[in-house]
């Protein structure tokens, strides 16, 4: 049994409003979000500052969170800006939320 604190998703992290966007998947999305925020995960968001929790998608299975995150990355930019408009039009941080 899958334990209801953690969430699955796709998500998206930005390091400023229509700044630096990196596209991920998981399966504890508010742990992940913490290692990117904390600079804990070497790498591209470490490098550039990718913090910011802007969009996601709660999913019930890993296997379609990892489908919709390659989905997503397979976009263009201007369309993963008009997605996390859709949900966050003015990129706030989302991570605060989750963890309320």
């Amino acid at each position: 049994m899958r334990d209801p604190d953690r969430i699955i998703a796709a998500y998206i992290l930005a390091n400023r409003r229509y700044g630096t966007l990196y596209t991920g998947v998981t399966s504890d999305l508010s742990r992940r979000v913490y290692e990117h925020r904390e600079g804990l995960l070497p790498g591209f968001t470490a490098r550039y500052g990718v913090k910011t929790l802007v969009w996601y998608q709660p999913f019930e299975d890993i296997a379609e969170a990892i489908r919709r995150e390659k989905q997503i990355k397979g976009y263009a930019r201007a369309w993963k800006i008009k997605l996390i408009e859709a949900m966050n039009p003015h990129w706030v941080d989302l991570y605060f939320k989750l963890n309320q």
